[in-house]
């Protein structure tokens, strides 16, 4: 089974080694001591609790729909031209980018600081690991 370091369980989460070390002498995560002494955090626990920790923000559109992946941020940025325009969404550590039609960005009213929610539906999703993680 995986193990991380505290430093690297940090970065997966997205806090500071400290915060991870609260976490720890709080008892909501459980460190072990590696082979060179150091603290580790088992993989499944730590996948675990980063699901835990993971609750984003409602989604204020209150619409059914079949996407499941659904990401609410901010707009970050829009640049437009004629035709096309780029939105970036900053929805808590993912920066989410959509192509979309000028028309469109007006008749949302999308502008940096505006609430927004990205809507994925792809029928391909690439998983892939780094080197030595299994």
């Amino acid at each position: 089974m995986p193990q991380f370091r505290l430093s690297e369980a940090a970065r997966l989460l997205g806090v500071s080694d400290d915060t991870v070390r609260r976490w720890v002498r709080a008892g909501q995560l459980t460190a072990t001591d590696d082979a060179a002494g150091r603290k580790v955090v088992d993989g499944a626990q730590l996948a675990g609790f980063a699901r835990a920790q993971a609750a984003g923000p409602d989604d204020p559109t209150a619409v059914g729909r079949s996407a499941r992946n659904r990401f609410v941020g901010l707009v970050t940025e829009v640049i437009a031209d004629k035709v096309m325009a780029q939105v970036e969404l900053q929805c808590g550590a993912h920066r989410v980018v959509s192509l979309m039609s000028t028309e469109a960005v007006r008749e949302l009213g999308l502008r940096p600081g505006v609430l927004a929610v990205a809507v994925v539906k792809a029928t391909t999703v690439v998983v892939e690991t780094p080197e030595g993680s299994k």
